[in-house]
């Protein structure tokens, strides 16, 4: 049974793939019958080419793409395989921003309290009589256990 799959090439951590038509019980990476196109992963941008006219003959003559080509295939004919992702603020940026929100917040309602706060506090100095205080003052103390002595 023949399979349109994936042949891994390149060093450790380079790879590229290049995608084949070859025995299903063959090695991934031996002899193959016909070569349909590759794929490099690590390159930037991301390198799919796959000729489109080999790749359904070779499906009408009953090769069958692994899952991988088949995705890889469908991407390829969308037109745009690899779209650019939209960039994601990291956890510690979500918290900034919500710090900063927060703290815009909490000046808004600050800005608005003093406002309102004069008033209460013309409230609550009329309300309260001024206290004489109760403590004798520290050198007053001193002077007290001096005369003792």
């Amino acid at each position: 049974m023949l399979k349109i799959k994936l042949a891994r090439f390149g060093k450790r951590h380079q790879a590229h793939f290049r995608i084949v038509v070859n025995e299903a019980r063959d090695k991934r990476d031996g002899k193959y019958v016909t070569l349909l196109g590759n794929y490099a992963p690590t390159y930037e941008p991301k390198v799919l080419e796959i000729d489109t006219k080999a790749y359904d003959e070779w499906v009408k003559k009953g090769a069958q793409p692994t899952e991988t080509v088949a995705n890889l295939y469908e991407r390829f004919k969308s037109g745009n395989p690899f779209p650019a992702k939209k960039a994601k603020l990291s956890k510690k940026a979500k918290a900034k921003l919500a710090e900063e929100k927060a703290a815009k917040e909490a000046a808004k309602e600050e800005a608005k309290a003093p406002k309102e706060a004069p008033k209460a506090e013309e409230k609550s100095t009329e309300e309260k009589p001024a206290e004489a205080p109760t403590e004798k003052p520290v050198e007053a103390e001193a002077e007290a256990e001096a005369k003792t002595e």
